[in-house]
């Protein structure tokens, strides 16, 4: 049987940059995932301007601009065709421009995998882990099979599961809450010919959900619908979201002049959470730990900032030789530490965009209230502390802008959408 020090579930962000990180600490690492790549995943295809530093910090931010991505620049957001906000993302302290990326997963994914090919990492694609392996109260590795069905057993002091939400560890150990035949499901497909992009992400809310449409270049674009499950039951998926995405007014200026080029995808069950785990030797990362619906765009931010978090946690336990659940469960409370209030912010988010009067007004205040919406965005950019928004004062100034600004903004009949070059 093959022994390493770490073995990880998971090629995607999560799971390619826990093996980069920790590979630079010198461990024996084998990264397993069922698919070969490139492969094809459901994404938003925005990705947080914190997230530079990170693939910095990984070495592969470089191969990343070699790329030529789009960057963009602020968010643009409409509320129920009736208010319109658009933000520039402001500057850090110490006084740099923030841009994020948007970059088409399967080349995000593959470049990563790229940078693993080329380390001392044992890649092994086409390797699904079926399941476990126990010794005591501890993980102690995995088992499956690879592509001809050939099985295969792996020890390890370390399992690091990034395998999404549908890991093996979630599944296995019973791990994940969630409402079955409640919540939201995403529907996505990329467009071509849409040439009525700036560089900005656009979030259209409108009945009976939401949108992100996100610049990819040369006239192609992400398209992401999230709605209520139960609006799927009985309806053809590819009309449900051509109807739902040209039937709001702003999209259709944005859209209308570009058609899907792939089959509708769908990612179901969309937020869950997950329970403590009560064994040894296994740490989660990325989705695994638990997803919230993706309003604020940050999924793979936080996929690769928990692999980060995850690298001293592991270091500490081989220094000690110690890989108990007591020893690891230190990772637990530094990361909800981490993300507590930005979570706090993800699920006031969710609700308000559910509600249309409040929705409306609030952002017709944020339009007016630079500095209340430039806060803003930066906390969704993961580069401004949450604590900023997530307090007190925020809502008090808000909530003053509110009743100082009483008549609606309506969005004006020819609107177009902001261009901004760099």
């Amino acid at each position: 049987m093959k022994s390493y020090d770490i073995v990880i579930i998971g090629g995607g962000p999560a799971g390619a940059s826990a093996a980069l990180f920790l590979e630079k600490k010198g461990y024996r690492i084998a990264l397993l995932d069922q698919a070969v790549f490139p492969r094809d995943k459901v994404c938003g295809e925005f990705i947080s301007p914190a997230a530079d530093d990170i693939f910095s910090d990984l070495g592969i931010l470089e191969s990343i601009n070699a790329l030529n991505p789009t960057r963009l620049c602020g968010v643009a957001l409409s509320s129920y065709e009736s208010s319109y906000l658009q933000v520039d993302y402001p500057n850090t302290v110490d006084g740099r421009t923030m841009t994020s990326l948007s970059v088409e997963r399967s080349m995000l994914d593959d470049l990563m995998i790229n940078q693993v090919r080329n380390s001392n990492i044992q890649l092994m694609e086409g390797f699904k882990v079926t399941d476990l392996l126990f010794d005591g109260g501890n993980v102690c590795g995995v088992k499956g099979h690879d592509e001809t069905k050939t099985k295969f057993s792996i020890k390890a002091k370390v399992v690091i599961d990034g395998g999404g939400r549908n890991s093996i560890s979630l599944r296995r150990l019973n791990l994940r809450r969630g409402s079955p035949g409640k919540g939201k499901i995403a529907l996505a497909a990329h467009w071509e010919g849409v040439k009525e992009l700036g560089s900005y992400c656009y979030m259209h809310i409108s009945h009976p959900g939401y949108t992100g449409i996100a610049p990819v270049g040369h006239n192609r674009a992400n398209v992401v619908l999230v709605v209520d499950r139960n609006y799927l039951i009985g309806v053809n998926v590819e009309q449900f979201f051509m109807t739902t995405v040209l039937g709001n007014r702003l999209r259709e200026r944005i859209l209308g002049g570009g058609t899907p080029v792939e089959k509708i995808r769908t990612v179901d069950s969309l937020a869950y959470s997950v329970k403590k785990i009560r064994c040894g030797g296994l740490l989660l990362v990325g989705d695994a730990t638990g997803f919230i619906d993706p309003f604020t765009g940050e999924g793979i931010y936080l996929s690769l900032r928990s692999s980060q978090l995850a690298v001293g946690v592991v270091e500490n336990a081989f220094d000690k030789s110690d890989f108990s659940s007591r020893q690891l469960q230190s990772y637990d409370l530094i990361r909800k530490k981490e993300f507590r209030k930005k979570n706090i912010l993800s699920k006031f988010l969710q609700r308000l965009i559910y509600k249309p009067y409040l929705c409306n007004r609030v952002v017709e205040t944020l339009a007016t209230q630079k500095e209340l919406s430039s806060l803003l965005v930066g906390v969704i950019g993961d580069y401004m502390p949450a604590n900023k928004v997530v307090c007190f004062q925020y809502l008090l100034r808000l909530l003053g802008g509110m009743l100082s600004h009483r008549q609606p903004s309506f969005l004006p009949t020819k609107y177009r959408p902001p261009t901004k070059e760099f």
